[in-house]
């Protein structure tokens, strides 16, 4: 039993696209026994290149249902079956990230038709989609939508199977696809690490972590130990079984984090922000020791974008509204900025000028009192005053709403 499914996805960035249209047709290797074809709502916009290749505007998505709506009755079509598609890593990827943020964890054997067409029709001048089925001669009516993508892919399957009398080249790519090889198993344990920073934990069998640190990208740090040679990463790579992560967000976040798990990390601030002569530059701190720096950066390039942002600030130019909009000595607030996902919101209590305590929040909560956030905050057991850099570059950028402390 087969589901041949083809997606059509709204175009965001990758890992944070959403489903726009699904058909899927199951198949008993004689006719389709069930469809489904639906729009859906992304709930997110539509890019123009999106809606230039597959004709599906916002307004005709608007009243479509939503992934959550269609959720059981794509389990129950895919039940029991092997899921068919031309490219399926792309809407296998698409189902599992729709499915997890439902907190699914949705699994299903795959098998792809580009590498068995490949190998049953060889010498194709392309493989893709469209200009296979055409050399072919299977029509194909409504390319880039999914029902006419995935009633094509449906007919070619059919040719494939035919041209593969004995089930040989099938049932290997199957048995290939399944198999529990290193290559299958790095792909299983990666394919849905998100790429942003947070800490990364690799567990053995029975669940013990072996390894675990904080990283700027996990899927991108996953694959790079998969792919090492040295013997610093031999046990980890044999024993491993499952990775799970805790998402960070920006990097204020991590820190505190860090802090609270008595982590703190060395951090080189080469760079400096000083202000001569009426104007702000940019200079490595070690050429004037007597004087002391502004702002510290991490590089060059972060420094010129400070200083760019501050040249267009009119009120910036003199040094003493600077000043008192990045001190937050003595303060005593509520700042709110961007959680570790869409939807969430970091809050920092602030006293005396040093980050007491962090939380976060779904945003369709409301924080307004100091007895909601004694619920949700995490109390940090180290002082802070580490952050101060971090924090006055954050209050440079805007990248916190300051509010009074709640009574």
């Amino acid at each position: 039993m087969y589901s041949i499914i083809d997606i059509e996805s709204n175009g965001a960035g990758y890992r944070n696209e959403c489903i726009i249209d699904i058909a899927i047709f199951r198949y008993d290797g004689q006719k389709i026994v069930d469809q489904f074809i639906s729009l859906v709502n992304p709930e997110s916009d539509i890019t123009p290149f999106v809606q230039k290749l597959t004709s599906i505007s916002p307004k005709m998505v608007k009243t479509a249902p939503k992934f959550h709506e269609i959720a059981k009755r794509v389990i129950e079509i895919t039940q029991n079956t092997t899921l068919v598609g031309h490219n399926i890593d792309f809407d296998y990827r698409m189902l599992r990230q729709s499915f997890s943020r439902l907190g699914y964890d949705f699994k299903i054997s795959t098998l792809d038709t580009i590498p068995l067409a490949k190998k049953l029709i060889p010498d194709e001048v392309s493989y893709s989609l469209g200009k296979l089925v055409r050399s072919l001669g299977i029509p194909i009516t409504n390319h880039h939508r999914a029902e006419g993508d995935a009633r094509a892919t449906l007919e070619l399957f059919k040719l494939l199977v035919s041209k593969d009398i004995e089930n040989e080249i099938i049932q290997k790519q199957h048995e290939e696809t399944n198999a529990k090889t290193y290559i299958n198993k790095i792909k299983t344990l990666t394919q849905d690490l998100p790429n942003e920073r947070g800490f990364v934990y690799f567990q053995n069998e029975a669940g013990k972590i072996i390894f675990s640190d904080y990283v700027p990208d996990i899927n991108k740090f996953s694959k790079k130990v998969f792919n090492s040679k040295s013997k610093k990463w031999e046990e980890i790579q044999k024993d491993v079984e499952q990775i799970n992560f805790e998402l960070t967000g920006n990097d204020i976040i991590a820190k505190l984090i860090l802090n609270s798990k008595n982590q703190k990390r060395r951090e080189v601030f080469p760079f400096g922000l000083y202000h001569r002569n009426n104007s702000y530059i940019v200079e490595k701190n070690k050429l004037n020791k007597l004087e002391k720096p502004i702002l510290k950066f991490k590089s060059f390039t972060q420094g010129v974008k400070a200083v760019e942002f501050i040249g267009n600030q009119e009120d910036f130019k003199d040094i003493n509204v600077f000043n008192k909009k990045i001190d937050f000595k003595k303060r005593n607030e509520l700042w709110l900025g961007a959680g570790r996902k869409l939807g969430e919101k970091l809050f920092l209590i602030i006293d005396n000028g040093k980050v007491i305590s962090y939380g976060f929040y779904e945003l369709f909560h409301q924080i307004q009192t100091l007895s909601r956030l004694s619920k949700l905050k995490i109390d940090l057991p180290l002082s802070s005053s580490d952050l101060n850099n971090d924090l006055q570059l954050a209050l440079l950028r805007g990248d916190f709403e300051t509010l009074p402390m709640p009574k």
